[in-house]
């Protein structure tokens, strides 16, 4: 009777797993590609291994994918083909890549197109285990985090849509009950500390342990003086967007806040384009690239973090 008792105690004990994703476009990609060798090392899905998914924009929809349909990252890949690629980024407003363009880079139909593919009619209420994705409120200006336990209703398909709803690359979306969002980077590009504060209130009684997955650090030196004499046109064609989302403030006050019970898996992304839809072939296989270094460094550590 102890015997049991005891490990009921070690069983309730056991801490809950968290799993977040950054938004970073087709550089997300890379977080799959480090995933994969976690479930070829570790023998298990990662859909097994963790009890609560949280993304942002390009992260969300991995999220969704793996919480809501349950799917393997062997399977995951096969979403991130260079021809779902193709057809989340077809109809292009732009005649020259140029900021002064007066409609978003791309109409959003395709991607939506392939999301339905995949997920179908289902809502998050649906979702096999719990996820939120993280989106921003035009209207009301405040962030919003749709998810299966708060919005149950909100297709799979709406919410991908508006987490993924980057301003300048694609148009506000309007999901199922009216209001208008965009991409959440613009809220946490890393979304690590509201999946910590959701998993808290969800797991209260439990320790929580978070696996944060970045999409790359876009370190080229921006000149100081020059920056001085730039203004908007100069400033996005240097990367304003990225230089918001990319902030690492927020991966900073999560290793402060949760300490050993943060991991953190990221670096430079060095020969990565820093364009979130660059999907060329020599892009691609940077990407994958990256994924497969992140493991050599990070994946042994990461087998231990996660006791698997």
């Amino acid at each position: 009777m102890r015997r049991f008792f005891n490990s009921f105690i070690q069983i309730k004990r056991k801490p809950k797993l968290v799993l977040s994703f950054d938004g970073g476009g087709v550089r997300a990609i890379a977080s799959i590609v480090f995933l994969k060798q976690l479930e070829i090392a570790s023998g298990k899905k990662v859909f097994d291994v963790f009890d609560f998914f949280i993304g942002t924009s390009a992260g969300g929809i991995n999220a969704l994918n793996i919480a809501g349909r349950g799917v393997s990252c062997f399977d995951l890949e096969k979403f991130w083909s260079k021809e779902n690629l193709s057809k989340t980024m077809s109809k292009s407003f732009w005649d020259n890549a140029s900021f002064l363009q007066t409609k978003p880079k791309y109409d959003g139909e395709g991607k939506r197109e392939v999301f339905f593919d995949y997920f179908k009619d289902k809502s998050l209420g649906e979702s096999k285990k719990p996820v939120a994705v993280l989106t921003y409120d035009v209207e009301n200006r405040r962030p919003r985090l749709l998810s299966s336990y708060d919005s149950p209703g909100i297709k799979m398909v709406s919410a991908a849509s508006a987490t993924s709803a980057a301003p300048i690359y694609y148009p506000t979306h309007e999901i199922d009950d009216g209001t208008w969002l965009i991409d959440g980077g613009i809220v946490a590009n890393n979304p690590s500390l509201i999946g910590y504060s959701e998993a808290k209130k969800m797991f209260s009684n439990s320790e929580i342990k978070i696996l944060s997955i970045g999409t790359g650090i876009n370190r080229r030196k921006i000149n100081g003086p020059s920056s001085a004499k730039w203004g908007a046109l100069s400033w996005f064609r240097h990367d304003i967007l990225g230089v918001m989302l990319e902030s690492s403030m927020f991966d900073e006050i999560s290793r402060d806040l949760i300490g050993s019970n943060y991991l953190r898996i990221n670096s430079s992304t060095g020969l990565v384009n820093r364009r979130m839809d660059d999907n060329s072939d020599v892009n691609l296989k940077r990407i994958h690239l990256m994924g497969m270094e992140w493991w050599s460094e990070f994946g042994e550590k990461t087998l231990d973090f996660l006791n698997l």
